[in-house]
């Protein structure tokens, strides 16, 4: 949670210093109910924004009873309450979880994920899934999304007003805004990403306690991020899903802007955490 208020001052302190540099004193008090604005609508609204970019659908147990029994199952062994489960109709397999917290939480898989894994395979990419949620990771990732999103929002509202023809002296200031605003959306994402995949990861292992299922699980969907992209997929949501949509997509900081650990290293932990749970 002090993550997740952290972010929000930071989106308040960031609007409020362009909205200064872009309309003086009125700029910076608009900035700053904006910013509230977003934040306060971001913590109810933010998981329906992404399910809804993504045209995901809520099942049931009779439209995908392998799916909704799984999930059911998780949830009992690890304590939390059902979430609502939702389908994205995309044939590149994927999964995401979202929300603001356990009890108002939903799980997101592709229709091309549930086509292309085993019962075993699909267990551990969801069992990934609900460990977001049993850490608490879902509002804050949720959140970032659309902060990346309103921080880029800003970035270009500066560059189109560096570029107007009436340039004041602070027209350098805020093409410099515009260049670093998608930089600090990425490191915002970049940091909160990382840790919590590995994390996210060694809980899918200890739920299902095979961590093989989710170690092939990963090896395929890595396969399929690196030759085919998500149709609705955009850099303000790569960091929630399981594998980056993005991964086929290289550039000389593709690795500092990386949401996700490699998934050899991730595959290489869990093979790691496979030998400590023989023992």
């Amino acid at each position: 949670m002090r993550k997740t208020f952290l972010l929000m001052v930071l989106l308040v302190l960031i609007f409020m210093y362009f909205g200064n540099l872009i309309g003086g004193t009125q700029g910076m008090f608009n900035a700053f109910a904006g910013a509230c604005g977003i934040n306060l609508f971001s913590y109810f609204f933010s998981d329906s924004l992404v399910l809804m970019h993504y045209r995901a659908k809520e099942a049931t147990e009779k439209t995908e009873p392998v799916m909704y029994d799984i999930i059911k199952r998780l949830s009992s062994e690890a304590g939390l309450p059902m979430p609502k489960i939702y389908v994205v109709p995309d044939k590149v397999p994927n999964a995401f979880a979202t929300g603001r917290d356990a009890k108002h939480s939903a799980v997101a898989a592709t229709s091309g994920l549930l086509e292309l894994m085993s019962r075993e395979e699909l267990e551990g990419v969801l069992a990934h899934e609900m460990s977001h949620v049993r850490h608490h990771d879902i509002l804050i990732s949720t959140i970032a999304a659309i902060f990346a999103g309103a921080i880029a929002m800003l970035g270009n509202f500066a560059r189109v007003n560096s570029s107007a023809k009436n340039q004041n002296r602070n027209a350098l200031i805020m093409l410099l805004g515009a260049v670093l605003m998608p930089i600090a959306a990425s490191i915002i994402q970049m940091s909160i990403s990382r840790t919590r995949e590995y994390k996210a990861d060694e809980g899918a292992a200890r739920l299902t306690k095979h961590p093989e299922w989710l170690m092939s699980a990963l090896y395929k969907l890595e396969n399929y991020a690196n030759n085919y992209r998500m149709q609705k997929a955009d850099v303000q949501t790569a960091h929630m899903f399981i594998v980056n949509p993005f991964s086929g997509i290289k550039s000389n900081f593709s690795s500092l802007f990386a949401t996700h650990p490699s998934t050899a290293n991730r595959i290489k932990r869990l093979a790691e955490i496979k030998e400590e749970m023989q023992l």
